[in-house]
């Protein structure tokens, strides 16, 4: 019986958090390279097929994340039954949460598909429209093989083995490049697509991803003890139910944080493709820095549920001690090199000098919110792993939208802040968002305290 008073040495847990983290960190990177490959190829056709991808990747990523998010309920889940040694229900979670990924997939394509309705309402320009919705359009493909990779991803990362995602992802973020270059530019039968072809190339793309980690998975030895292939298993009523009551809460949290950060976009269209422009690059670079604490997030998800399993409280507690404490760390490094260097990045984007100009500035505001970013989601990680994701939910809920959004549509719109004003609305959400968490986390582990290691969670 392990009990709730053995805690393991600071190095142990450090070398721990960073064995999940770097493989996880260079996942989440190729992964938001994805988009910073479509975002520079479109930058260098034109200042309005960038302003494209931004208005379709401002809708297509808050409805990606939304889905893929709810299936992050496998990770935790998967993490609890490994450190409560009960093998046997691994491979039936993760066979259940290839079922919800699926039906999943397919609605989050048809919304997509519908999409394209909804620019002329939100006020995008005409001369937009027709390469923004055609993006919308082919990516809905590619959204069944995005929730079952994440399903799959999120299995074998609680597991403990990140690498295998880690391998599959730099490699499609080298095939991106070429499959961009055919439908952007055209080639043979392919006509001349622009920022839209980027759409058809994701898609693509992501059924590859999904394919080649099935296959691996159904392949490699580590996983045969709990493979989610070796059987056939219908929908399960009571894992559904788990899966979606723990994961729901969890999409809709990353939901209401990313698409804060995505529409802005939609909410800036109207100042022009200028501003809407360097908005997008200032984003891109700020997304890009957002995967180093969103990767010790997921770190933090597996080895405090683990320890959450297992009902050890204290070693718990000293996970989160040092999450904390390292994504400190990582903030004051990001925020040294983007002040450093935030000439030299933007010029990676853009050769505009208006837009650049304008990228510049904002990304001073990203700068500013950098350690609240950093706090927030690791305490949400945290919690995650304490299978606690209501609460989080309502917490980002009030913070970004109730506070933040209307903030900032009226000092952009209504001030003479313009873009400015919609990055001061995310700096209040963002803080609001870190000190409830925070007291979130705090109460849990004080409640935790006081029971048995023996006692039901």
């Amino acid at each position: 019986m392990l009990n709730a008073t053995s805690v393991t040495t600071t190095r142990f847990e450090l070398k721990q958090l960073f064995h999940l983290m770097i493989p996880i960190l260079i996942t989440q990177f190729a992964q938001a390279g994805f988009g910073l490959i479509d975002t520079i190829m479109a930058g260098h056709l034109s200042a309005q097929d960038l302003a494209a991808i931004a208005v379709g990747v401002g809708l297509w990523i808050p409805i990606m994340l939304l889905f893929s998010g709810i299936l992050i309920a496998t990770t935790p889940l998967v993490a609890a039954a490994n450190g409560a040694r009960t093998p046997e229900k691994i491979a039936s979670i993760a066979r259940q949460s290839l079922w919800v990924a699926f039906i999943l997939g397919v609605i989050a394509g048809l919304i997509l598909q519908f999409m394209p309705l909804l620019l002329p309402i939100l006020g995008v320009p005409d001369n937009l429209l027709p390469k923004a919705s055609l993006f919308l359009h082919a990516i809905g493909f590619g959204m069944p093989a995005v929730t079952m990779y994440a399903a799959l991803r999120g299995y074998s990362e609680a597991l403990g083995y990140p690498r295998p995602v880690t391998a599959i992802s730099l490699i499609a973020l080298v095939v991106l490049i070429p499959l961009n270059f055919i439908f952007m530019y055209g080639i043979g039968p392919i006509p001349h697509l622009g920022s839209a072809g980027s759409g058809f190339a994701t898609a693509i793309l992501q059924w590859l991803m999904f394919i080649t980690l099935a296959t691996y998975i159904l392949k490699a030895r580590r996983y045969q003890k709990t493979q989610p292939f070796a059987l056939w298993e219908k929908l399960d009523p009571y894992w559904v139910k788990r899966i979606l009551t723990l994961g729901l809460p969890i999409g809709l949290a990353i939901f209401f944080e990313v698409s804060i950060f995505s529409t802005a976009a939609i909410v800036l269209s109207p100042l022009g493709e200028t501003i809407i422009a360097a908005h997008q690059i200032a984003i891109s670079v700020t997304s890009q820095l957002f995967m180093i604490p969103m990767s010790l997030a997921i770190a933090l998800t597996i080895r405090v549920g683990t320890y959450y399993g297992e009902h050890n409280w204290l070693a718990m507690r000293k996970v989160q001690y040092l999450g904390l404490a390292t994504g400190t760390v990582f903030a004051f490094i990001t925020m040294i090199f983007m002040w450093l260097f935030r000439a030299e990045i933007v010029a990676i984007y853009t050769s505009d000098y208006a837009v650049a100009k304008v990228a510049m500035y904002l990304i001073l505001f990203a700068i500013a919110y950098q350690l609240m970013d950093a706090w927030q989601v690791s305490a949400a990680g945290c919690l995650r792993g304490m299978q606690d994701t209501k609460g989080p939910m309502w917490i980002t809920m009030l913070a970004y939208w109730v506070i933040a959004f209307p903030v900032g549509i009226y000092l952009a719109r209504f001030t003479e802040m313009g873009a400015a004003g919609v990055w001061v609305g995310l700096i209040v959400g963002l803080s609001i968002a870190c000190v409830l968490l925070l007291t979130r986390l705090y109460m849990n582990n004080q409640r935790l305290s006081q029971k048995s290691p023996t006692q039901a969670i």
